[in-house]
């Protein structure tokens, strides 16, 4: 059997709009043959996500998640074509967990796109400084830096976090199989996440000085 590469996923990923993990499979069940892959996944539906992904998509669901005991919330807006899939079972199952995701790994952004280039300037400046007193080749540490901000990046943003629920998918894979399932462009817009006190500072009293207080000490 020919050996599946991370090169064939990616290209066969871009021809076919479809997840990291249906290419995968979709080559390894195809004994790493392009094209018969490619076939396989229009045959399952999947290679119909990336024409889906210009529709326009207005309607959807704004909906909420509060986790554990009321210390996270979520909430977050999904877009679809048509009111009939947002109503359906496998899209709202969907902004469940995406907004699952979102409370349990704090993403900052939707995807990359959302992110600032100043942000990703800042990250990259902190990251040469720290690599600074390596000793290695300027080549060798430009690389090292570029592995760190890629990684950084996926931590941030929501679409290409692992899923929670099977880290061998991202959120844009399940995002995609829904895609490919319900036969409508989906599109994960906008979310917010508030976690209890956050951004505030909790007071610290100080024991003794209340103690010397009440007793008239100062």
């Amino acid at each position: 059997m020919s050996q599946v590469t991370t090169d064939m996923i990616k290209e066969l990923r871009e021809r076919t709009g479809a997840g990291m993990a249906d290419c995968k499979k979709a080559l390894v069940e195809c004994e790493a043959a392009m094209e018969k892959a490619i076939e396989y996944l229009r045959v399952k539906g999947l290679a119909k996500a990336a024409k889906k992904a210009g529709r326009i998509a207005t309607e959807g669901l704004i909906s909420q998640y509060i986790h554990g005991n009321g210390r996270i919330g979520v909430l977050l807006e999904t877009n679809c074509e048509t009111d009939f899939v947002a109503r359906s079972p496998d899209f709202v199952n969907f902004t469940k967990e995406v907004s699952m995701q979102i409370a349990a790994m704090n993403p900052q952004f939707v995807s990359s796109d959302e992110v600032p280039a100043s942000l990703v300037d800042k990250e990259r400046g902190i990251r040469r400084e720290q690599a600074a007193e390596s000793g290695k080749p300027a080549a060798v540490v430009e690389k090292m830096i570029e592995g760190q901000i890629a990684k950084w990046m996926k931590e941030i943003c929501l679409l290409d976090q692992p899923w929670v629920r099977d880290d061998k998918k991202t959120i844009r894979d399940l995002q995609q199989d829904l895609v490919a399932k319900l036969g409508e462009n989906i599109k994960v817009r906008r979310f917010a996440r508030f976690e209890l006190g956050e951004g505030l500072e909790k007071k610290q009293d100080n024991f003794a000085e209340e103690v010397a207080r009440q007793a008239g000490l100062q």
